[in-house]
């Protein structure tokens, strides 16, 4: 039989390997969104909206919808009017989600530059903690003026049930609509 003692050292040490699952910075996968977003600093006018994939092909994915429905909801709150047939509507919201590890969204994220370039899906090797990115850039159809941008990212751990894309996606659509238009040029954490 154990002593207390050993029992103690043996939760201490638990504790610690515990800790040891954080993000850089000292904060735990899944205590928080990162936002950044960006744009001129002039009111956004609200009229008729499309939502779209950046990639057309990620319409045809099977979660593509419920993105496209989280999204819509915050675009609407906000004073939007989202018609549902593509191409019809002056306004569009492109969007894109990305999962994987923290290293290879770290990477992707890192290679988007205002989306005028995307790299491929790089492969990380950080299999303790998952990242969702979310990107949403709203822009003029008939120039392809982007006049609002945002990029949201949250980890957290593999298997765990808020890890799902699905919940990580409403997650981070709810962090970047927040306090629309948010402060251009920052990357902050919400919580």
């Amino acid at each position: 039989m154990k002593s207390i003692s050993e029992r103690a050292c043996i939760l201490v040490l638990a504790a610690a390997l515990g800790a040891c699952s954080s993000t850089g910075g000292g904060r735990d996968a899944g205590d928080g969104v990162d936002v950044a977003r960006f744009h001129l600093g002039e009111p956004v006018a609200r009229a008729q909206i499309s939502i779209e994939p950046f990639d057309k092909a990620d319409a045809g994915r099977p979660e593509y919808p419920a993105h496209a429905n989280a999204v819509e909801r915050q675009l609407t709150r906000l004073g939007w009017t989202v018609v549902r047939t593509p191409g019809t509507s002056e306004q569009v919201a492109l969007i894109d989600v990305e999962q994987g590890s923290r290293d290879a969204i770290a990477a992707l994220s890192a290679a988007r530059i205002g989306r005028g370039m995307a790299a491929p899906m790089p492969s990380g090797d950080d299999g303790n903690v998952i990242a969702t990115l979310l990107e949403v850039a709203i822009r003029r159809r008939s120039d392809g003026t982007v006049f609002w941008e945002g990029r949201a990212v949250a980890e957290d751990i593999p298997g765990k049930p808020s890890a799902d894309a699905a919940v990580m996606v409403e997650k981070l659509v709810e962090a970047l609509f927040r306090d629309f238009p948010g402060e251009s040029g920052r990357t902050i954490r919400i919580r």
